[in-house]
């Protein structure tokens, strides 16, 4: 069973979201980086762009497949990964610490009530 840290919420596009109260932190799961194997590309938003919730913000690219990357809810970019640039690995490495892609500021707390906790991700991944 792959970890499934408790402080994050996710979704069940296999985005992983760290809320601290405006600001967010998101990534990949543990389950979808293990699904992709071997990353070797990652494109991602500047800071500055705006996505609404579900919006297609990005791309990760695996020797196996490529990945859109969707926003869990609405938000503007405020930081982006640029170490994935030249290590897109550390994903694989560590996808809920180093391996995160974009830091955002919400736009609307409230849409956050309609992502998954750590035991509804677990469950469908289960499936």
């Amino acid at each position: 069973m792959s970890e499934t840290p408790d402080d994050v919420l996710y979704t069940k596009s296999h985005e992983w979201v760290r809320i601290d109260g405006d600001e967010a932190t998101l990534g990949i799961t543990d389950h979808a980086q293990n699904a992709l194997n071997d990353i070797v590309y990652v494109e991602l938003p500047g800071v500055g762009d705006a996505f609404a919730a579900e919006d297609e913000f990005g791309v990760v690219e695996s020797v196996k497949s490529v990945s859109d990357l969707y926003m869990p809810v609405s938000g503007e970019v405020t930081a982006v990964n640029e170490a994935l640039e030249d290590a897109p690995e550390t994903i694989n490495n560590d996808p809920y610490g180093a391996g995160w892609l974009i830091k955002f500021r919400l736009q609307d707390k409230a849409e956050a009530d309609g992502l998954l906790s750590a035991a509804d991700y677990a469950a469908h991944t289960a499936e």
